[in-house]
């Protein structure tokens, strides 16, 4: 449904509106998981869910927080609710002033520092390299998904997103084409480079060209689930591999305390150890500010990133 100021707009306006409203497709799913759970909510207590009154946000936001979930899951709930507003042409409760301080005495209660991915370091990473079954499919698809993964700065989406059509290998480095990113919504091709490195066990391109090679063609899904046969080695399937599959990849090999998302965690950490600028940062991460290289970098660590170690003492 359309907002009521738009619900006269021809046929061709209105799609380029819907397709405005909805989001990116990861965000159109989590948003109908949490509309179904707070629907629920409201017919097992007789309350309107659409439109929902201020109280009844208020009362479900509430009921979350005393679960306990997670801050950053609340306000995810509280954007479903507020686009499901939008998209029926309803003023949607989430702006409330009332709501507002409800939120902010959760904000204090649960604490504003959201749990986050850990950073792993160059060495846990070649271990785990080491460790892969180089002479199978498994081992070879999965040094290309971390490698890539890491090397790329990639969000899990987009890395299970890639096909081979979107890879261009060039002298100097493998160039990746993406059409659309959580920061691109706009389908604007964006690259990123990933270069080669000195040793050919842990060098990413080589890895993904390795991993190509196993797949056997030039388009299609880059990253893909395998066959498995009885008394027989396992063989690509014609199935993209799930973000949910890429994650438990990454705990498998890496370690149970890691996830997808600590791939490009430990990108931008071990880029700002490094000493490299923001700019040369976003280049790869394709983070529109500054402060989200903050956000991103892992640097809580007092003995490993200490101003004091510099003192010359």
């Amino acid at each position: 449904m359309l907002p009521a100021g738009l619900s006269s707009v021809s046929d061709a306006v209105a799609r380029y509106v819907e397709v405005g409203l909805a989001g990116a497709a990861n965000t159109r799913r989590a948003y109908a998981a949490d509309l179904r759970t707070f629907e629920q909510y409201c017919q097992e207590r007789e309350l309107e869910h659409l439109p929902a009154a201020v109280t009844t946000v208020a009362q479900y936001v509430t009921h979350l927080a005393d679960q306990p979930r997670k801050l950053a899951t609340i306000r995810r709930h509280l954007s479903a609710i507020a686009k499901a507003h939008e998209l029926a042409g309803y003023q949607t409760p989430t702006d409330s002033k009332q709501l507002a301080v409800v939120l902010e005495g959760i904000t204090r209660v649960l604490g504003k520092r959201q749990r986050q991915a850990p950073a792993f370091t160059v060495d846990e990473l070649k271990w785990a390299i080491d460790t892969l079954d180089l002479t199978a499919p498994a081992g070879l698809r999965d040094r290309a998904l971390l490698l890539l993964g890491f090397a790329g700065a990639f969000r899990r989406s987009e890395l299970v997103a890639l096909n081979v059509e979107h890879l261009e290998l060039t002298p100097q480095a493998l160039l990746i084409h993406l059409d659309k990113s959580k920061t691109n919504q706009y389908g604007e091709v964006e690259d990123k480079a990933v270069f080669y490195a000195p040793d050919d066990r842990y060098c990413p391109v080589r890895s993904v060209q390795a991993w190509v090679d196993v797949l056997g063609r030039d388009t299609g899904p880059l990253f893909v689930s395998l066959k498995r046969v009885p008394k027989q080695v396992s063989q690509p399937s014609a199935f993209r591999l799930s973000d949910i599959s890429a994650n438990k990849l990454v705990q498998q090999h890496l370690g149970a305390q890691y996830t997808a998302h600590s791939l490009r965690a430990s990108f931008v950490t071990i880029a700002v150890e490094a000493g490299q600028s923001n700019k040369a940062i976003k280049n790869q991460t394709k983070q529109k500010t500054d402060a989200m290289i903050e956000r991103y970098a892992r640097l809580e660590d007092v003995k490993r990133f200490n101003a004091a170690k510099f003192l010359g003492l």
